[in-house]
């Protein structure tokens, strides 16, 4: 059973007037043990599809079935137990410790009164150590960088135990390195956790450097879905990105700016 599917979704917004569609007819599935990255320009409806699959906003037709169930049949805590979401905006609650926000991922499971079992606490322990901040679990939140911050995210929706993760622009507002470093460390904890992991991004190379598969989206060219490499080759990716004085190189999964 596919962990989640898509079935003539279409996205979008209703006002008082009318319903406002942003893509149509999306036919699509995501895999366990993958790392797929959504790649669009601005505009394209990323945002709103995640948001979609997330569940903040009802689509305006079709389906969406995680693990085998409609989307909306399930109640906010059912659906918390399959379903991680982080999100660019930093948290609202910062002047807590490292190892209380990562905790916070165990709510789906714990007691009206929020307590936390032996069991709990070794999930969120196992959680800091997958992503590597154990080291500062006692440290306040508003003392992190940027960085740091997304990790203590990727470990609270760690510490929630759901197979599937979606992120939007996780490594937004990061360095080179630091962007690199996110995207590996999610698509190794995708494979060894056998997770399926969905994240949109404007960090083009990076994706397609390490994504297992890619989501091409445009209004003009709709939904393409493949490998990098596959994308590459058949010349999608040049078709969605090309601009004059940028060239897509498929063989480097690299763009190059041509002198004019």
């Amino acid at each position: 059973m596919e962990p989640v599917k898509l079935i003539n979704l279409t996205t979008g917004y209703k006002n008082k007037e009318a319903s406002i569609p942003i893509t149509a007819g999306i036919d699509a599935t995501l895999y366990s043990s993958e790392l797929t990255c959504l790649l669009g320009p601005n505009g394209a409806g990323k945002s709103t599809l995640l948001k979609t699959l997330s569940a903040f906003i009802p689509p305006l037709e079709g389906e969406i079935f995680i693990k085998g169930k409609v989307l909306g049949d399930y109640s906010p805590r059912e659906l918390a137990k399959q379903m991680g979401v982080v999100l660019t905006e930093r948290p609202i609650i910062d002047d807590i410790t490292v190892q209380e926000l990562v905790a916070m991922g165990r709510s789906p499971y714990t007691n009206i009164w929020d307590r936390l079992s032996d069991n709990d606490h070794l999930l969120i322990s196992r959680a800091l150590e997958l992503v590597g901040i154990e080291s500062f679990r006692d440290r306040r939140v508003d003392t992190l960088s940027d960085g740091e911050r997304q990790k203590v995210m990727i470990a609270k929706v760690l510490a929630q135990e759901t197979p599937i993760i979606f992120l939007d622009e996780p490594t937004a507002f990061l360095d080179y390195p630091g962007k690199v470093e996110i995207m590996q460390l999610l698509k190794s904890l995708a494979r060894a956790n056998h997770l399926t992991v969905f994240l949109s991004t404007h960090d083009l190379e990076i994706a397609l450097q390490i994504a297992d598969k890619v989501w091409l989206l445009d209004k003009e060219n709709g939904l393409t879905i493949g490998s990098p490499q596959d994308l590459g080759d058949t010349g999608m990716i040049a078709n969605y990105f090309n601009r004059p004085g940028l060239e897509y190189d498929s063989v480097n999964r690299m763009f190059r700016i041509i002198d004019r």
